[in-house]
């Protein structure tokens, strides 16, 4: 999990220093599109990596309510 929140990080402070050095609207705006591919892509797959590791500890309603929560984020970036 660090070391794929490390290298989403990695990924958003390279997309800002292109988005700095071509200074370009257009540019920056088709960056940040990509980069909204990227979180919630991270998101899932940490969030389903420690589900994977506390499904022992955690109850299946939990995980249920869980996975809800992060489909309404996701339901709620998606909607006008």
């Amino acid at each position: 999990m660090i070391l794929l929140r490390l290298c989403s990080g990695s990924i958003e402070v390279t997309a800002a220093l292109f988005m700095f050095k071509y200074n370009d609207l257009e540019k920056a705006f088709y960056i940040n599109t990509l980069l909204a591919l990227v979180g919630p892509t991270v998101l899932i797959v940490t969030t389903g990596i420690g589900l994977l590791g506390l499904a022992e500890k955690v109850s299946l309603l939990k995980m249920v309510c869980l996975f809800s929560g992060i489909f309404l984020i996701l339901f709620s970036l998606n909607s006008k």
